[in-house]
């Protein structure tokens, strides 16, 4: 099974892309899930069917699906109500009835990638086509698993429940009730199900499609993707140019020279780095399949857009082990390192993300780091208090 994840530029034509993406897909014989990530039922609208909380039957080969986050949030706190209704009795809480729960933030980016785990772990398709929200709010989607294992594991370690044993002693020891047994037990299955929302994330098989408009707003919008992207060690499989208008058989005039202008520097800029795929403007929004069939989407390929951060050894010449990043984008001036146990917190522009270090890094201390035609390297020697003697 593939994932294809499409995020991009806001108001470019994104969902619309999904669509036509997934169609292409489905009428070649691939089994073709897209899941939709908005409220509104844009997706619905450029399929030309409606969908909703339940997977829907678009075409013999293709279902679209938008996972509703009101239900799902009103299970998960039921859950837990159930779970800690010791202890809300204890407290003399009064439960919350569901009817009147509304989602918390997150609660819709949480349901999206639940889905997306199901999706994966059914089988039932050969194609996930993902239409992420705008680039900024995907890539703090694409990071939310990682980080709630985090916190998790730093709140509720693993390891202090085999003190089981020993929790009413130590709660008596402290003065304080020790945490309960469920409350554990919880963690624990949060992190399994995470896990393998990260799996799927991180799969060799997963890859990232970008969509913008070929204007100067939309270049921004690729360049901030593209860093945010590289910082969670992917880059984009293919930059999709929509709504690009229909290059005139002469030179253009009046009101569209300006604009053609602008989009020919853009994609000039673009074929330089990415496998552009100008998507041209219909005249029209695209509704309905025969629209979308009209909209030259290129076909989902096979192979990765994961990209590895090698440790390279140059203990004989430098005596340093240096870890290279990928970060195309970055300026130096927005970056920063901070070395933290044995995790490096990485600050690219609006970005940051916290990476455990490779094993043999961990017993070194930072040595200083660099970056050149877009790549970070972190040069890192050997703590003599750690590292073998040689003899």
């Amino acid at each position: 099974m593939r994932t294809l994840l499409i995020t991009g530029q806001s108001g470019a034509g994104r969902t619309t892309l999904a669509a036509a993406t997934a169609l292409t897909a489905a009428r070649e014989g691939t089994r073709t899930l897209v899941l939709g990530t908005d409220r509104t039922d844009t997706l619905g609208a450029a399929l030309g069917t409606p969908t909703g909380p339940g997977p829907v039957r678009i075409t013999p080969t293709l279902t679209a699906w938008r996972p509703d986050a009101t239900a799902a949030f009103r299970d998960d706190l039921a859950a837990f109500q159930d779970r800690a209704s010791a202890a809300l009795d204890l407290l003399g809480a009064a439960r919350l009835d569901a009817e009147e729960v509304t989602p918390l933030p997150g609660a819709e980016e949480l349901s999206v990638l639940r889905a997306l785990r199901d999706a994966a772990l059914s089988e039932a398709h050969d194609l996930i086509v993902v239409d992420l929200p705008p680039a900024h709010q995907a890539l703090a989607l694409l990071a939310l698993p990682g980080e709630l294992r985090r916190y998790l594991r730093r709140l509720l370690p693993p390891e202090r429940q085999a003190a089981r044993a020993l929790r009413p002693v130590l709660g008596r020891l402290a003065g304080v009730p020790m945490p309960a047994e469920w409350l554990y037990e919880t963690a624990a299955r949060w992190d399994v199900e995470l896990a393998a929302v990260e799996a799927v994330l991180a799969d060799r098989a997963t890859r990232v499609r970008l969509v913008a408009a070929p204007t100067p707003a939309g270049a921004d919008a690729v360049r901030h993707a593209t860093l945010g992207l590289a910082l969670r060690g992917h880059r984009p499989e293919a930059l999709l140019a929509n709504r690009a208008f229909p290059e005139p058989g002469g030179e253009a005039d009046g009101w569209l020279a300006g604009p053609l202008a602008q989009q020919r520097k853009v994609l000039a800029e673009w074929e330089e780095t990415y496998d552009v795929h100008a998507v041209p403007h219909l005249g029209r929004d695209p509704r309905g399949a025969d629209d979308l069939a009209a909209l030259p989407v290129p076909a989902v390929k096979s192979g990765t857009t994961t990209v590895a951060w090698p440790v390279t050894d140059r203990l004989a010449e430098d005596g340093v082990l240096v870890w290279h990043i990928p970060l195309p984008g970055a300026v130096r001036d927005d970056l920063d390192l901070i070395r933290r146990g044995d995790e490096l917190v990485l600050t690219a522009g609006p970005f940051r993300r916290i990476v455990p270090l490779p094993s043999a890094l961990r017993r070194c201390t930072v040595d200083g780091a660099g970056l050149r035609e877009g790549e970070l390297c972190v040069r890192f020697a050997p703590d003599p208090r750690q590292w073998p003697r040689s003899r």
